[in-house]
């Protein structure tokens, strides 16, 4: 089954103020695996097979331990859909030439 999962995995506890070396190194991990992601301001979209999506996310959790960070928080919003074929990028493209179409 093919999905679409919202991911935002944060670090607790650190001495750090700001999380962007930690993100770096998550999304170098999401990067180098053979799906299809996309970074954004929250969190990074990731896409594929629900096993290979699911497995990754536990892969960033086990990689974030081995980094020395002792509690890994994620949120996860997996969306699947059986009646058709659909990614991320289709799902935008929808709302914005509806937003088009109605003059918004």
């Amino acid at each position: 089954m093919y999905c679409i999962a919202d991911v935002c995995i944060v670090p607790v506890g650190t001495s750090e103020v700001s999380g962007s070396s930690f993100i770096a190194g998550v999304e170098k991990k999401i990067q180098e695996s053979s799906l299809k992601s996309t970074l954004h301001s929250a969190g990074t979209t990731i896409e594929g097979p629900w096993k290979d999506v699911t497995n990754l996310i536990g892969e960033l959790h086990e990689y974030s331990h081995s980094q020395g960070v002792m509690r890994v928080h994620s949120d996860i919003r997996i969306g699947t859909r059986i009646d058709k074929e659909q990614t991320a990028q289709d799902k935008v493209d929808v709302v914005l030439t509806k937003l088009q179409q109605k003059g918004i």
